[in-house]
């Protein structure tokens, strides 16, 4: 192996990252979504809802990554989530925004717009918001149960870096990001 040349990488991807006190609501989803489909659910301090996922990026591209996300100016907003959903492709179920704001939308197309322009290569599809709640799940071609809206205010968001270990995911914060905080008045 030459030191000059193999060059570090991590896994890593820029989230939404739920507050403690917004987790218990996803998980009180998870029993009854369980019950229905089967499947294995996430474990409450891996959940998250992904904004831009890169995969591998070398460990010296690092401070380029959280330099493009500093430049992004988004403001803060309310998500709710309100709809348990089902990808049949890849058996996973997830919530989701019945309606996604307009801030959300704004802020994943100017994180997008500034990893291109710093030469950042990732997943290009239409975003999605979604917290996965169940793996390998089974579900038909039909609606899943209406269940209680989980409210998450986000006033940030993070890059996380992906670690396997004992075969199990996990995340770890590497930087944190503030949304801007715009005071509306009207007179």
């Amino acid at each position: 192996m030459n030191a000059a040349t193999d060059k570090l990488t991590v896994r890593v991807f820029f989230a939404l990252w739920p507050k403690d006190a917004e987790r218990p609501g996803f998980a009180s989803w998870q029993g009854t979504l369980q019950a229905l489909c089967g499947g294995r659910t996430m474990r409450p301090d891996t959940l998250h809802a992904t904004l831009v996922f890169l995969g591998e990026v070398s460990t010296d591209r690092l401070e380029a990554l959280k330099l493009a996300a500093e430049e992004v100016s988004s403001e803060r907003f309310d998500l709710c989530f309100d709809q348990a959903r089902y990808w049949g492709h890849n058996h996973i179920l997830y919530a989701a925004p019945a309606t996604v704001p307009r801030q959300l939308s704004q802020l994943v197309h100017e994180l997008e717009g500034n990893l291109k322009r710093h030469r950042f290569a990732f997943d290009q599809r239409e975003y999605q918001p979604h917290v996965t709640l169940l793996r390998n799940a089974r579900w038909r071609d039909e609606a899943l149960p209406g269940m209680l809206p989980v409210h998450w205010r986000s006033v940030d968001f993070v890059l996380l870096q992906s670690e396997q270990q004992s075969g199990r995911a996990n995340y770890r914060v590497l930087a944190r990001f503030p949304l801007d905080d715009v005071l509306h008045f009207t007179g």
